[in-house]
């Protein structure tokens, strides 16, 4: 049997369906590999990364976001309503203000190695 670059492996053909019942009974559903995939999709958005990625050490308001990527409130604030929707800001309000954040440790791990691994 040749798998992966053209190297040999001999593997019985039982010990095969072994690994691929294996691998099949550890198959997350599809309705969360589809949610997993709708939340890489919206990794796959640069303003967003930009909008996250300010926030990484500091929570901050749309008109700081705003100034901060030169965005217009507008865009920022469709932009928040995406990663709100996808659980990774959260936010607080203060008085008239509302103040966004990174919703949690996970989040910033996921930029995290994002970026370690585009440093690479």
């Amino acid at each position: 049997m040749i798998c992966g670059k053209g190297k040999e492996i001999t593997v019985s053909e039982d010990k095969r369906e072994d690994i691929i019942q294996s691998i099949q009974e550890k198959q997350p559903d599809d309705e969360i590999l589809y949610d997993l995939a709708e939340l890489f999709k919206v990794f796959g958005d640069s303003t967003r990364i930009k909008i996250l990625y300010a926030m990484f050490e500091n929570e901050l308001c749309v008109n700081d976001i705003a100034r901060i990527l030169n965005l217009s409130q507008s865009s920022v604030s469709h932009q928040l309503r995406i990663l709100k929707t996808s659980k990774l800001v959260k936010f607080r309000r203060e008085g008239k203000s509302i103040f966004y954040s990174l919703d949690d440790e996970h989040v910033r791990a996921m930029i995290s190695m994002g970026m370690e691994h585009v440093e690479e």
